[in-house]
């Protein structure tokens, strides 16, 4: 399925050199935004330059993982309109399983190798001090990460079934996400417990990071990995609950 999404993705090769370029010049612009904002304070909420770089750099390491693994959320509103999820219920591989992964973005690899690279140079460069116990600490938050984005999807696929409406939620899980760009500790109290506690879209973005940096504390790691399997126990239950509910093109 990867293989046709990228056949179809490249057939018109300017659209697709476009869209790789399209993606490394906001990624740069978005660079040169964070240089002048910290820029002129040196610091922003306690973070200097290179701590903020990392922290971009882990948002969009997650951002372009889950968006190459799950494109599939985008193309799912067609299959329920037209009832060609019919087909997919009754095929051998799993439903869910189809409509999540059923478009992996090749192109997103394309931008994720250079992506990889920089951030494995930016910390050999020692511009943040990190041990082995933080980076064992990032690589399983960032698999907590994945999980909560991947709880989320599938909540966004059940309440396509229920409603058709797909491409409205997915957006604003984007929006929300997107403001993962920057530590979630320059937001007010009250807003920065919304994006903790209520869409975790700092556990998802921040979390990591800090942890990379000592800054996390062993509750709030305990609290990631406990979230990450909740949201997911109940995106499965969601799902489940949302199939029994499907009336199919039929009906």
């Amino acid at each position: 399925m990867t293989l046709m999404g990228f056949r179809a993705d490249v057939a018109n090769r300017s659209v697709a050199v476009i869209f790789i370029f399209g993606k490394l010049l906001r990624f740069l612009f978005f660079l040169g935004f964070l240089a002048l904002l910290v820029g002129r304070t040196r610091t922003l909420a306690g973070y200097n330059f290179s701590q903020i770089i990392f922290f971009f750099l882990t948002f969009n390491l997650i951002d372009v993982v889950v968006q190459l693994l799950l494109r599939g959320v985008y193309h799912f509103r067609p299959l329920i309109v037209n009832g060609n999820f019919d087909l997919l219920l009754v095929k051998p591989i799993h439903p869910l399983f189809t409509s999540l992964a059923s478009h992996a973005d090749f192109l997103d690899l394309i931008t994720l190798i250079p992506l990889l690279g920089y951030m494995i140079y930016f910390l050999a460069s020692g511009q943040i001090n990190v041990g082995l116990t933080g980076i064992l600490l990032y690589a399983f938050l960032v698999v907590c990460s994945f999980i909560i984005a991947l709880a989320l999807h599938i909540m966004v696929l059940a309440v396509g079934i229920l409603t058709t409406e797909v491409d409205h939620l997915i957006w604003i899980y984007r929006d929300l996400s997107g403001m993962g760009r920057i530590p979630v500790d320059v937001y007010r109290e009250w807003l920065r417990n919304f994006f903790i506690f209520v869409v975790p879209v700092g556990v998802m973005m921040t979390f990591p990071a800090k942890a990379l940096m000592g800054l996390l504390s062993p509750q709030m790691v305990i609290f990631s990995f406990v979230l990450a399997f909740i949201l997911l126990a109940l995106s499965f239950r969601f799902w489940n609950f949302a199939l029994k509910r499907y009336s199919s093109a039929s009906s």
